[in-house]
């Protein structure tokens, strides 16, 4: 089977969630199943030479981008609706691939006239939800002019007040009615890619109700749980007693810098919590949102808490085996999935969380982890407290964890629909 992965960023020049997952996908998809694998992206490439592909070879995987140069954010959304360079580079590729299926891992800032271009070559249409792109510009439903958690489009025009937030021009709501037919446009078309897409994957029921809720279409919208790489060692090892250290508490937190992923609650919550007794690791990317990491840091007032920066995979698992009590993901917005939970899990460590998005859906409360309000810090200083205070808690936690699910299986479901929509 041919397979194309249509992604709107990719690997080195944006590492994620999503652009990981694509790339792990087509890996497995060579490596494991005998496929032909190939990944299209727009890349901050300058064009040059007048070539609109660059094509590498990665791991067996063709990595096509179409160097477009340095956007802004303005320009990705515009970018939407047209595209030449895109649509041309995209053409070339689907010539020289001739894929079986096309699955789209993220449309942002791709021409949304590539569908036609599909269509027209009658190849089937796979779409994976890795946020709220569709329905929400931003892609997280979180609004730019207060970072409250959104309820969807009320006439498009909370939809522009946050366009005009994010384009730095100010609360300025006496231009949204102009600005909202465009968000109105954006939602239709959209909607038809929705429709006309052979079939959708949600990874949890959260994302697909939320679609549903917010009046996308959903009749094609299939769940399949995401699933992680995890090496052997890690799979074979036996579970820690936790805590690691009897009377001390070491708290990890892996993922993004970002604001919406409430790390201020946590370092206020750790703030007040014994210093002698706690250690609070927070590893991620110091460059992605700088003034968001010198506020936090500026935050701490706790001896125990670090800022290491990225940490590596070979870093990554043993840290996690023999280091970490306790993962704590303050999250203030719906996430999708995030894979850390998995990894966590595969790990044996177990996690606190906030009480939205999908992690209930990933968590259970009080048998494999713990939740809290989002944005809560006195409840989550509680909850890490207890936890400090009784560690048979933690071993409890750590007991119930279940074998988390191994991208084997996600490969494999996958794969299901893609023979699905090829049947004759």
């Amino acid at each position: 089977m041919r397979i194309l992965h249509l992604v709107h960023q990719y690997i080195p020049e944006y590492v994620g969630g999503t652009e990981l997952y694509t790339q792990t996908l087509a890996r497995y998809q060579v490596s494991r199943q005998g496929h032909r694998a190939a990944i299209f992206y727009p890349s901050e490439q300058e064009p040059h030479d007048g070539s609109v592909i660059s094509a590498s070879d990665e791991c067996g995987v063709h990595v096509h981008a179409a160097p477009v140069g340095p956007r802004s954010r303005a320009q990705v959304f515009l970018d939407s609706f047209g595209q030449r360079t895109i649509a041309t580079s995209l053409q070339r590729v689907l010539d020289a691939e001739q894929p079986d299926v096309v699955h789209v891992q993220h449309l942002m800032g791709l021409p949304l006239s590539l569908l036609t271009q599909l269509k027209a070559m009658r190849i089937p249409i796979v779409i994976t939800l890795h946020d709220y792109w569709f329905p929400c510009a931003n892609g997280q439903l979180l609004t730019n002019y207060d970072n409250q958690v959104c309820d969807g489009p009320r006439w498009w025009l909370n939809c522009a007040r946050c366009a005009l937030a994010r384009a730095g021009v100010g609360d300025r709501r006496w231009l949204t009615p102009a600005v909202a037919p465009l968000f109105a446009y954006r939602s239709s078309r959209l909607r038809r890619w929705l429709a006309q897409a052979d079939r959708v994957i949600a990874p949890t029921h959260f994302v697909r109700d939320t679609y549903d809720r917010l009046n996308m279409p959903t009749e094609n919208v299939v769940v399949v749980p995401h699933g992680i790489e995890v090496p052997a060692h890690v799979l074979e090892a036996e579970a820690a007693t936790l805590p690691h250290q009897p009377g001390r508490l070491h708290i990890v937190y892996v993922g993004s810098l970002a604001w919406q992923k409430g790390l201020h609650v946590l370092v206020e919550a750790v703030n007040h919590l014994p210093p002698e007794a706690v250690r609070l690791t927070i590893y991620g990317d110091l460059d992605n949102f700088p003034d968001y990491v010198h506020s936090l840091q500026a935050q701490v007032e706790h001896p125990g808490i670090t800022f290491p920066g990225r940490i590596t995979r070979d870093d990554f698992w043993p840290m996690l085996l023999q280091e970490v009590d306790v993962a704590v993901l303050p999250t203030l917005w719906y996430e999708a999935s995030p894979l850390t939970i998995q990894e966590m899990f595969a790990a044996r460590v177990p996690l606190v969380a906030s009480n939205i998005g999908a992690l209930p859906e990933k968590i259970r409360h009080g048998v494999d982890g713990v939740l809290f309000p989002p944005g809560d810090a006195a409840a989550l200083r509680d909850v890490l407290q207890r936890l400090l205070d009784t560690p048979q808690q933690l071993r409890r936690l750590q007991a119930n964890i279940r074998p988390t699910r191994l991208m084997d299986e996600h490969v494999e479901d996958v794969q299901a629909i893609y023979e699905a929509l090829l049947q004759p």
